[in-house]
Parts: structure tokens; sequence; C-alpha cells
């Protein structure tokens, strides 16, 4: 009997992280600092039975308390994510709701060791759209050797390691489209990775996420970022059989404008590149190899609302880089602010899938 009540307490701890992860998707997706306390308030507080439910397993004896340490794990991240939230929408503090937003990769790293052995999880990892997909659920139930999520080159996090995510289904029978996702000037490898986990878990991509060497990207003075990666393409390229076609350069923010300085490299291996809510100069297509830009497969996106890097200068940057020569998707979005939209990560993988481009060099 305690083994019933203590699985139904499971369920319902389960429904309400997952409940308030997705709201807490939602309040990371709208964040722009005027819209604030409106967001705060729009999104409510997920996090109250999710504490309610995760007091209730304190308890667990049985079956079910294997499970308690990463759900808790989890759920103890978003609770102290949406506090945090709280706490800067009442006083107007931005630096604290960013901070909040740290939470919630801690709170999808530890929950994904779950998604092998409950359903529901498994599901949550999936775009929306295939939630219902039987075929592609049934896929993950005998992970291959070295997949799933991996990191390398130091401590997870650190300057010049790298997070990994290769699925589950990963077979060397084919080639495989690879993502090299850049983070924000102050984030690291290790937390952007789950921008792009839940795209590339669906439909099928590799997903390297390094950590910059210094404290941001080298976008002035030497740049010893360029050969890390180069160095970090190599050491995956000779594990898992990658499609020298599809080889793309992502990133936000600092992220998305280190895309453009060493995507733009003559000798750069990357086949597209997808700068997102980025800045650029003119310069940086005027100094760039002609052939280099001849034909290169660039998808801009930026947010109409972009408070730290003005959506003129993606308008900008489309124009000039397509004069230049280069194949420029540009793709504004109304409501996006200086954040990621994570609905685009696919978008970005139907893009990457449909320009195949052979490798440079």
């Amino acid at each position: 009997m305690d083994d019933d009540r203590e699985f139904d307490e499971l369920a319902s701890l389960t429904g309400a992280l997952l409940a308030a992860l997705e709201a807490f998707a939602f309040a990371a997706r709208r964040l722009n600092p005027p819209d604030l306390p409106a967001l705060v308030e729009a999104v409510g507080a997920p996090d109250e039975p999710l504490a309610e439910a995760l007091a209730r397993a304190a308890g667990w004896r049985g079956q079910a308390a294997v499970l308690r340490e990463p759900l808790a794990a989890s759920a103890e991240a978003v609770i102290a994510g949406f506090a945090d939230l709280r706490a800067g929408a009442q006083a107007v503090d931005l630096s604290r709701a960013f901070r909040a937003l740290r939470q919630r990769p801690i709170a999808l790293e530890a929950l994904y060791p779950l998604a092998g052995l409950l359903p529901p999880v498994s599901r949550f990892f999936l775009e929306p759209e295939q939630r219902g997909d039987l075929v592609l659920q049934a896929r993950f139930r005998e992970p291959a050797a070295r997949t799933g999520v991996m990191h390398g080159g130091a401590e997870p996090g650190a300057r010049g390691a790298f997070s990994l995510y290769v699925p589950e289904y990963y077979s060397p029978d084919r080639d495989w489209p690879l993502v090299v996702a850049l983070h924000g000037g102050s984030g690291d490898g290790r937390a952007f990775l789950w921008s792009w986990l839940r795209a590339a878990r669906t439909h099928g991509a590799i997903v390297v996420a390094p950590t910059a060497i210094g404290r941001t990207w080298a976008l002035t003075g030497p740049d010893h970022d360029t050969p890390n990666l180069i160095g970090i393409l190599d050491e995956v390229g000779a594990r898992w059989r990658l499609d020298p076609q599809r080889l793309l350069l992502t990133g936000l923010s600092d992220g998305g404008t280190f895309s453009y300085v060493s995507g733009l490299e003559p000798g750069s291996p990357f086949t597209h590149l997808a700068p997102v809510a980025a800045a650029f100069h003119p310069m940086l297509a005027q100094m760039a190899d002609r052939e280099r830009l001849g034909g290169l497969p660039i998808h801009i996106i930026h947010g109409a609302l972009d408070w730290m890097f003005p959506v003129d200068m993606a308008r900008e940057a489309a124009s000039t880089l397509q004069d230049a020569g280069a194949d420029v998707t540009y793709r504004e979005i109304p409501d996006l602010a200086h954040t990621f939209p994570s609905e685009m990560s696919a978008d970005l993988l139907a893009w990457l899938e449909a320009t195949p481009r052979p490798a440079p060099g």
C-alpha cells in the first residue's frame, strides 16, 4: 500500500515539476525588462504545488525513493528560480531576474537522467508537436553507447571545456548534422546546451556547447577561441560520424557575434552560420574573404524588442551580407527581447537539413 501511495505521489510530483518547468520556459522566452512585473504576474505560482508535492516525497521509503534525489534537485532549482524571479520583479532588479534563469538549466540537467525511466519526462524533452509520436518515443528505450549528455575538455562549464548531446538512437551508419552552440557573454556551455537539447533529441542532431576561454568570446584581442572550437570539432568528429555538409556554428548575443567573427574566417570548417540576438558591424563583411562569403548560408534571428543590440543592427547585417554574396535568411521576431527563442532551434535544424553545403576547403 505504501508503494501505491508513493507512486501516486511520484506522479503528482513529476506532473507539478514538468508544469513548473514549462512556466519557467515561458518566462525565460518572454523576459523583457519593462514587462518583468506583468510577466511574473502572468506566470503565477506553479512552484507552490511543486513545493507541496516535494514535501510529501520526503517520506518515501519504497521503490519510488530511488527517484527522489534527482526529482528533488530539479524541483529545488525551479523553486529557487521562481523566488528570484519574483524578487527581481518586486525590486525592479533585472540582474536578479537573469540570475533566476540560471536555475532552469540546473533543473533540466538534474532531471534528464530520469528520461529513460519515466515516460512523461522523456516526452517533456521532445518538441511539443512530436510528443505523441510513439515510434520516436520507442527509439529511446535502448540507448546506444556513448550517447546522451556528456562533458569534455575539463570540468563541466569550465573555461575552454564543452558539453555535448548525442541522440540516444545514434548509429554510425549515417552522417549526423552538428550544431556548435555558443553561449552569451555571461553564460557557459553546460547551461546553454539545454537551449538545443529538446530539438536535437527530437530531430536527430549532435549538439556541442563550448565555454569561452576568456570571460566572453574573443571579440577583441587575440583569438584563442577559434582554435579551441576547431579542436573540439576534430575531437567530436573522431568519435561520431558527422555530416560534412551540415556543420552549423550558432550562438546567442556575444556567442552570435563570435559566430560571425570566427565563422567568416576563410579557413572556418563550418558550412552554416546562425547568429541570434548578435551585434554586427559592416566591417565584418568588408573584411571577410569573398570566396568564403559566396553562397554561405547565414540564418539571422533577432527580436524586435531587443534592448541590448537594437534590431536595426540585425537588419543591416542581413542587407550587408546579402549584398556581399551570402545566402541570407532573416527572421525578425516581434515579441522577442534579448533572449534565446527556443522554438527556433527546430526551425534552424530544418533550415540546416534543407540547405546542404560542401564543407569549406
